[in-house]
């Protein structure tokens, strides 16, 4: 890993009403993992500098040349930085980076057997990088995504997880408002939605969310069956 990098906000898609993607060229990036992360400063025209942590969205594109990177943002309510990014950083204007940063809470193609990945919220978006990769990768091990949120408007990426939905199996838990005719009705995620979606024996399992979900989710895993050295888990907030 290098020091800081320039790069260019190249495309922004929004997500929800409060959470953006952002592709960024970054020449000579030298690669990632899926749910590794970066490091963001802005500096102003007076010379005080922000640090803000984002996760990537997807893998690397295998394209060295190409050098680009996608990040999801979650707009803070009177955040320094991430409002900033997620509306008023303009299309083609620069930001330094530096990474990809984090070893522990990733996954490669080479890590056989079941994947449960589980999220909230905008917890989604590193997952969202293993969930590509997987669905890039030529394989007959099951994987399921166990996706949180609080309404139907706060999903990110909702037409590619109903794309994905013919290659991996993903269950959504709406804790505030469910749509109409949904199966659950809306509620905290309890053990019964860890039912039938992937056996404990063998299975790799991802979790991040705000740290209050992560933990509830966390102690889900651990009564179902689940042991502790096969729960990775990122947390924020």
């Amino acid at each position: 890993m290098r020091g800081w990098r320039r790069a260019r906000l190249t495309e922004r898609t929004k997500q929800t009403a409060t959470g953006r993607t952002l592709k960024l060229e970054v020449p000579h990036w030298p690669g990632h993992l899926a749910g590794q992360h970066v490091d963001i400063r802005l500096t102003a025209d007076d010379g005080y500098q922000a640090v803000r942590s984002y996760s990537l969205a997807a893998p690397a594109d295998g394209d060295a040349k190409a050098s680009r990177i996608e990040l999801g943002i979650q707009a803070a309510y009177g955040g320094e930085v991430s409002p900033y990014l997620a509306d008023d950083l303009p299309v083609g204007a620069e930001v330094e980076v530096k990474g990809p940063l984090g070893g522990w809470f990733v996954w490669t193609p080479q890590d056989r057997g079941p994947l449960l990945l589980i999220a909230g919220g905008s917890g989604v978006v590193p997952v969202m990088a293993m969930l590509r990769a997987r669905l890039a990768t030529v394989s007959d091990d099951p994987c399921t995504l166990l996706y949180s949120v609080r309404a139907p408007d706060e999903v990110w990426y909702a037409t590619e997880l109903d794309a994905a939905r013919d290659v991996v199996s993903i269950r959504r838990v709406y804790t505030r408002s469910a749509p109409d005719g949904a199966e659950r009705p809306a509620g905290r995620m309890t053990e019964r939605d860890l039912l039938g979606l992937s056996p404990p024996t063998g299975t790799r399992c991802y979790v991040c969310g705000p740290t209050g979900f992560v933990e509830h989710a966390g102690a889900l895993l651990l009564t179902a069956g689940y042991a502790p050295g096969q729960i990775r888990t990122e947390r924020f907030g």
